[in-house]
């Protein structure tokens, strides 16, 4: 699928502050579409996970942009992959009747984001055969 002029870059974001599945029902608004058709449909979600997910989608983007030793074409940046997993679960204690503490724990999210981008094509100068026939008379 991937040929010689696609390059890839990925970021993650751990210990976001939100339950996996409701962080992945914003991932899925994201998945397979361009970086910037992503990244206009998150800010326009009222969900508490979309900043999250945006925040990692622009950082993916901008590894690919910045670090890759090639020239990205920032209009052919697409989602090539993005998953929520569960993160790390902190336990709490919140207090009850009759003196007691009854456990709770809360969850956290980590988000992982793959961006591929396609190679600017670098233009070729094209030499004009009629300037060529003009230096050689001036010669």
């Amino acid at each position: 699928m991937a040929d010689k002029n696609t390059h890839f870059a990925h970021a993650v974001i751990k210990g976001v502050d939100s339950q996996p599945r409701k962080t992945a029902v914003v991932a899925s608004l994201a998945r397979d579409r361009y970086v910037s058709d992503a990244v206009v449909i998150l800010e326009n979600t009222p969900r508490r996970a979309a900043r999250a997910v945006r925040k990692a989608i622009e950082s993916a983007a901008a590894n690919l942009l910045n670090n890759s030793e090639v020239s990205i074409d920032p209009q052919s940046l697409r989602i090539a992959r993005i998953s929520v997993t569960a993160g790390t679960r902190m336990r709490r204690y919140v207090p009850a009747s009759r003196g007691r503490a009854l456990p709770f724990e809360k969850i956290s999210s980590n988000i992982f984001v793959e961006v591929a981008g396609e190679e600017k094509v670098k233009k070729a100068a094209a030499k004009n055969p009629a300037s060529d026939t003009k230096e050689k008379e001036k010669k």
